[in-house]
């Protein structure tokens, strides 16, 4: 890539670039060679290394369409996630693919995975713990409340359900564990250094996301018409009932003590009435209650 991005480039330049020796360079560019990329060297005060004209990324199989596909998810990663290296690779692509702006049709921005202030700085500090295999520790308080202590080797840090998540091995528990990063204070990068090899990180994870213990509740909603369009697009269910003023009965799932979905019940106020199940019903009484209570002259 590099030097499909320059004319001749000398092998002390290479050399410096990536921070390897001109010997290595050398054994790079035969292997680059073999591999059927063709390579020119010519010696002199400007010679060097260059690909021949001939060479060039839009004769492989990488398109255009690639190129803008790639760069978008870039630029959505680089809306959320605080690092250089990032920019650097995106920097390399929008100049290899001959990208221009205005070619760009789809735009995310992931912006709002950094939840609170304090959560960039979290990934940046676990980032470094994974990379130099350091223990952290911390403070963090559970889904019902509960606070603990916890010392952690950090495996991997991962995005999910709109909020960051780690991935480590607690020493407490002596066992895997998902830690959401919105719960943690008081983070600590220790120099505790990481002495066992935890294996494949990636089956890791999506083992603990597959042994989720977290109890689903099913709810049935009656929605005013009016009401429609937030209800389908954060509570996620399924019409089992359509009436001809428009008002509908909703099936879907929510996750015991998460707030998200009780919040958008209490904001949707009498537009959304839960109709089961009962233990529901009750905690929406009980809460609407204690407003009351704080609001009342």
């Amino acid at each position: 890539m590099y030097l499909l991005n320059r004319n001749v480039v000398s092998a002390r330049e290479l050399a410096e670039r990536f921070e390897v020796s001109v010997r290595t360079i050398v054994r790079d560019m035969e292997t680059l060679s073999i591999a059927g990329i063709p390579v020119s060297s010519s010696t002199g005060a400007s010679g060097g290394y260059e690909i021949l004209d001939t060479f060039k990324l839009n004769k492989q199989i990488t398109t255009m369409e690639d190129y803008l596909f790639i760069i978008t998810a870039l630029k959505g990663m680089c809306s959320a996630y605080d690092n250089k290296k990032i920019n650097t690779t995106l920097e390399k692509l929008l100049t290899a693919g001959h990208y221009k702006d205005e070619e760009q049709r789809v735009f995310i921005d992931f912006g709002v995975v950094s939840e609170g202030k304090n959560i960039p700085g979290f990934v940046r500090e676990i980032e470094e713990a994974i990379h130099n295999k350091s223990i952290v520790e911390f403070d963090y308080t559970d889904s019902t409340g509960q606070k603990s202590h916890r010392a952690v080797e950090p495996l991997a840090l991962n995005y999910r359900w709109y909020a960051w998540y780690l991935l480590a091995y607690c020493t407490c528990k002596n066992d895997y564990r998902l830690f959401k990063l919105n719960r943690l204070n008081d983070l600590i990068v220790t120099d505790k250094p990481i002495n066992y090899e935890h294996g494949n990180v990636p089956e890791l994870l999506e083992k603990q996301w597959s042994n989720d213990t977290r109890r689903y509740i099913p709810m049935k909603l009656l929605c005013k018409a009016e009401a429609r369009v937030p209800v389908m697009e954060y509570m996620k269910g399924k019409i089992v009932e359509e009436r001809e003023n428009g008002d509908f009965v909703m099936d879907t799932y929510v996750i015991e003590n998460e707030r998200i979905w009780f919040s958008m019940l209490l904001g949707l106020g009498d537009s959304v009435e839960v109709l089961e199940p009962r233990e529901i019903i009750d905690k929406i009484k009980e809460k609407t209650l204690q407003i009351q209570n704080l609001y009342r002259d």
